[in-house]
């Protein structure tokens, strides 16, 4: 796939990416991976601890990834539009509106990124809480198109 999006978009072979998919299990990551294809899915959400613990950057706008299912599959390649960091109760309906997960809702969106969040901070030791800081990436699919 990255080699068509290279000849598609144009731009340089030695472009730098990242491939992953959403979850951390099989359906959530498949279904996000189709809903983020479908252009439902507009953004998505990590705790900065997150980099901060794994000692990756943070994203920015400009970061091209490649979108792929739970088997490894590319099933898209997406471009960060814009990225905010802000503290989880923050987070607003538009926002969550525009994560496209399940109802779209705000209370849907706090409901499932408290249980995941959660889990994270856990297996990194800490205690999760409501004024850690969300990297908010809003990106739009680049490939196929």
């Amino acid at each position: 796939m990255w080699e068509e999006y290279i000849e598609f978009s144009g731009k340089d072979k030695d472009t730098p990416y990242q491939a992953w998919h959403f979850c951390n299990n099989e359906k959530d990551a498949n279904e996000l991976a189709d809903l983020t294809k479908s252009g439902i899915k507009r953004a998505t959400a990590s705790l900065l601890k997150s980099y901060e613990y794994e000692n990756e950057p943070v994203p920015k706008v400009g970061d091209i990834n490649i979108i792929i299912n739970w088997e490894g599959e590319p099933i898209c390649i997406i471009e960060n539009e814009k990225v905010e960091i802000l503290p989880f109760k923050d987070i607003t309906k538009e926002h969550a509106e525009i994560e496209g997960e399940g109802d779209k809702s705000l209370e849907y969106w706090r409901e499932g990124h408290l249980k995941f969040f959660g889990e994270e901070t856990k297996d990194m030791g800490i205690e999760f809480n409501e004024d850690m800081k969300v990297v908010f990436q809003i990106f739009k699919v680049v490939y196929p198109k």
